[in-house]
């Protein structure tokens, strides 16, 4: 990890913001801010995350992190990014878990995507409709406990209902522990981790990788 990513992901284990948003100012190239700030943030996110699932790292820790780093990048970044042709949306799918969500949202908005965030806790029929009217061109879902994942197969259903829908990609622990659950249940694609998510929006949406 380079020493801004490194700096960054100290300040937000230790929930300074004024430190986190000091380290995202110096890190920005004005040529490439998105780019710049996609190096910081995402290495420090990715790191604090590994830290979480193997214990150092505490509940509240990860939470606040990610809300920092999304409060800091939207300080220091313009509120549209350079794919302004991509609409994005994400959500938690009948969970109310939603941490695994706030990495993978501050990690596209360093990116430079703007995302439309749908929350967490919805139902398959309010999500299709959210979606529905929105009309995302990638819509990313997380989920924690398996009968969520497995209910991406209904909601893939009813976005397929007025003839299009979005690329889907996937993410969270139950296709974590299956690599091939993503594929049953009818996903376009499925993310380990913030990084792969930024990877596969920028696949699927013709962005830079």
């Amino acid at each position: 990890m380079d020493q801004p990513a490194e700096e960054f992901r100290q300040a937000l284990l230790a929930m300074d913001r004024v430190a986190a948003l000091a380290v995202l100012g110096g890190a920005l190239r004005p040529d490439d801010p998105f780019t710049s700030l996609e190096e910081v943030v995402v290495p420090a996110l990715e790191s604090i995350g590994d830290e979480w699932e193997n214990g150092p790292v505490s509940l509240a820790q990860l939470y606040m992190a990610g809300r920092i780093a999304e409060e800091a990048v939207r300080q220091v970044a313009p509120e549209t990014g350079p794919y302004t042709g991509s609409r994005i949306g994400i959500a938690v799918l009948e969970d109310h878990h939603a941490l695994g969500k706030r990495l993978v949202l501050s990690a596209l908005r360093a990116a430079g995507y703007g995302v439309q965030d749908y929350g967490h806790g919805l139902s398959v029929s309010r999500l299709a409709q959210r979606v529905h009217e929105d009309r995302p061109d990638v819509l990313l879902v997380s989920t924690l406990m398996l009968p969520s994942a497995l209910s991406v197969r209904r909601l893939v259903a009813e976005l397929e209902l007025p003839g299009s829908r979005p690329t889907v990609i996937v993410g969270g622990a139950p296709f974590r522990m299956d690599p091939g659950l993503w594929h049953e249940v009818g996903a376009d694609a499925t993310g380990r981790n913030s990084a792969e998510a930024v990877a596969l929006v920028q696949q699927f949406t013709g962005g830079a990788s």
